[in-house]
């Protein structure tokens, strides 16, 4: 099935990022720890980086592929090109005038972004490592705008790859910090250099890739017609709807600004859960809306439901045993891969916490990506903006109320966590009740068959991990790195053994299942 292959393709090019990010950000630790120089940077790189995931994962995709793929459907080749020149004239004039602006305002952004943050160090900080770090988002705009065109012509790899080169620069940038010996607030301005310069070459590798598929695109004057307002009222909403996960980050991080050390656990124990929700949500997001797409505008409802249904138990196979995981050994996990250099136990003991807080949401935040192109494929981006605002008010509430309600205990970060993860089962609810309201999902026997085999499986397998934890807890806790990431290891194969022996048993998922899915049959 050539969906398979193509969340397999994303998907692996996904792993290998994150698994690159996770180097990154061990190196952060190591070199920034969780004082005022990471939180300056954490913040800096948000804004930017908000902005990539809601261009490249929502709002512009969401809309610009379906109207992309139209254009090249009812006027062939050329009129694809015209309409995807067009857009990039206009894309090109705003990303330039958002930047300046940026740039000049970085203070009040930063007041917006960490209140907290206001008058000390970490407040200065992060205004000049704003202005550094924000041009990677005209950057990363335009590689979503040229990861559009790829994907609707059925070449995922190269858009996937893009953002292993992220992690490339940002590794280089802090082995020459770590080389060179360089104070924290020095390796900071080091590694926001770094963000501007990857974002730089991630454009150019994407413009090259678009060049040699065929596709000229040009900078025409800037002119409106009724596709490029169609874009913009498909794009407005898509923005809350698409990002809704990274928007809710964004108010945590606000929220957790007032608390020294909360933004970078938040970080750390979202960079964790980022990881299966990359390359699962994400992937499969990505390679399910040109699918259905292409499927709806051919009439072919039928195939668009059942694509639908694989796509949703294939996401939640490999969602809930991670889900699993992330909430029962959330420490072992942390302290393994953050702790050493200047990131000690107790951070490690704070991020865990708050990685078990989102490892509740993550089968929603995955769901959300499962969902949501069901509207965007039928060119509906209202509806899902509209139950985004629903979870908008849960989760700013959430935070509030939840952070305020553990702050005694040092803890006002899991709150924060927490709410973020209660938003996404909104979310997540709303969309999927709209789609069964409209008749446009319906969940077929086998679907429901093979999620009652996965939900478990992943019971089951959380109880194995938890065991395996105990019983290595001192080459977790006492014996070095080695032995930790020894234990890690052996902790996530007898864990994952038993999860695909009970889905073998009860017949939720067959490795053969895979091969055929891979191969199409």
């Amino acid at each position: 099935m050539q969906l398979f292959r193509n969340f397999l393709t994303v998907g692996a090019f996904t792993a290998l990022s994150r698994v690159l990010g996770f180097t990154r950000d061990i190196l952060i630790a190591s070199i920034l720890g969780a004082g005022p120089v990471a939180d300056a940077f954490f913040v800096a790189f948000k804004l930017p980086n908000l902005f990539r995931r809601l261009f490249a994962e929502g709002a512009f995709n969401s809309a610009f592929v379906p109207l992309f793929a139209r254009a090249r459907a009812e006027e062939g080749a050329d009129g694809g090109e015209a309409f995807a020149s067009s857009v990039l004239s206009w894309l090109t004039v705003i990303l330039l005038v958002v930047t300046v602006l940026a740039e000049i305002f970085a203070p009040l952004l930063v007041l917006a972004m960490a209140p907290g943050f206001a008058g000390d160090e970490a407040g200065d900080l992060t205004v000049v490592f704003t202005r550094i770090c924000f041009p990677y988002l005209a950057a990363m705009s335009l590689v979503a705008f040229l990861s559009g065109i790829l994907n609707t012509l059925d070449r995922f790899a190269v858009a996937a790859f893009a953002p292993v080169l992220l992690n490339i620069v940002l590794i280089s940038a802090l082995m020459a910090a770590f080389w060179l010996a360089l104070p924290a607030e020095d390796a900071g301005f080091v590694l926001s250099i770094g963000v501007c310069a990857a974002g730089v070459v991630q454009a150019v590798l994407l413009a090259v890739a678009v060049r040699r598929a065929g596709v000229r695109l040009r900078l025409p004057r800037p002119r409106g017609s009724p596709r490029l307002k169609r874009l913009l009222r498909l794009g407005i909403p898509g923005i809350a709807a698409g990002g809704i996960t990274q928007i809710n980050i964004v108010v945590g991080t606000i929220i957790a600004s007032f608390w020294p050390g909360a933004v970078s656990h938040l970080y750390y124990a979202d960079r964790l859960y980022q990881l299966p929700l990359g390359m699962v949500g994400v992937a499969i997001g990505v390679a399910l809306l040109p699918d259905l797409s292409r499927r709806l505008r051919a009439g072919d409802e039928g195939g668009a439901l059942w694509t639908q249904n694989r796509a949703l138990e294939f996401s939640l196979m490999l969602t809930l045993p991670a889900a699993a995981a992330l909430i029962v050994v959330p420490l072992e996990i942390v302290t393994t891969l953050f702790e050493r250099g200047a990131f000690d136990r107790q951070d490690a003991a704070m991020t865990a916490a708050a990685l078990s807080a989102y490892g509740f949401g993550l089968p929603a935040f995955v769901l959300i990506k499962v969902f949501s192109p069901a509207y965007f494929a039928r060119e509906d981006t209202r509806t899902p903006m509209l139950f985004a605002g629903v979870s908008m008010v849960v989760n700013v509430a959430g935070s509030a109320v939840f952070a305020w309600f553990l702050a005694a205990d040092g803890l006002a970060h899991v709150g924060i966590a927490a709410a973020t993860s209660l938003a996404g089962w909104v979310n997540a609810g709303l969309l999927f009740a709209g789609l069964v309201k409209r008749k446009d999902f319906r969940a077929d026997p086998t679907l429901w068959t093979r999620l009652i085999g996965f939900a478990a499986a992943s019971l089951a397998l959380a109880i194995a991990a938890t065991l395996i934890a105990r019983q290595l807890s001192g080459w977790f806790f006492d014996t070095g790195l080695w032995a930790s990431i020894a234990a890690l290891l052996l902790m996530v194969a007898g864990a994952s053994a038993v999860f695909i022996a009970v889905c073998q048993l009860s017949g939720a998922f067959r490795l053969r299942d895979l091969t055929r899915a891979i191969r199409g049959k």
